[in-house]
């Protein structure tokens, strides 16, 4: 299989710049300028890629979800894990990505961006937000056909456990009040009664 494509790697450096200098100045004080200077390239190649510096923004963030994705809880055949502990196991990478500096800072430039501006606040919304739901809502629904879920609303479902997820973290990643982001404790804790009540096994 071939690798990268001059044009993805180029993407890529655009990118992985964009997003160091971002957390290293802030969004505000990180001129475009500056992320060419450091990626290699051009102007031009970056309006080309991404539009502007808030489509740079979108683009770490689509990278984000990737990274994030409920894909990972895909087994193989010869997995023999319990549904719970495939649950658990996403709960464990999301709260440990979560309370990374990295998060924390790409959480607190998407909520100042969405703030000024409705329509990339949308676009975030339903490119983050809605994938992850979707991607709960099929896996909840499969495991009530396979008879280990009594989930009677699966995109209800979803939406129930990521707010479980996310609780009150969020707020408390914009305050800086690192004490108030869950941990992984914490979450299992918060999940029992879902566990209980969708009979997941």
């Amino acid at each position: 299989m071939d690798g990268p494509s001059p044009r993805e790697r180029r993407h890529e450096a655009i990118l992985d710049a964009a997003e160091a200098l971002f957390i290293e100045q802030g969004y505000d004080r990180t001129s475009l300028a500056e992320i060419v200077r450091r990626s290699g390239g051009s102007l031009a190649t970056l309006y080309e890629l991404f539009g502007n510096k808030q489509g740079l923004l979108h683009a770490i963030a689509i990278r984000w979800r990737d990274e994030t994705m409920l894909e990972r809880m895909e087994r193989a055949p010869d997995d023999t894990r319990a549904n719970i502990d495939v649950l658990m196991g996403y709960v464990a990478r999301e709260c440990e990505f979560r309370r990374s500096p990295r998060a924390i800072a790409l959480i607190r430039m998407l909520v100042s961006e969405c703030l000024r501006d409705r329509d990339f606040a949308v676009q975030t919304y339903r490119d983050l937000h809605i994938p992850a739901i979707e991607e709960l809502s099929e896996l909840f629904a499969c495991w009530t056909t396979a008879g280990k879920a009594e989930i009677d609303d699966a995109e209800a479902a979803a939406h129930l456990f990521m707010s479980i997820l996310t609780g009150d973290s969020l707020l408390s990643t914009l305050a800086g009040v690192e004490a108030g982001i869950l941990d992984e404790a914490q979450v299992r804790w918060r999940l029992q009664p879902f566990i209980s009540h969708f009979k997941i096994v």
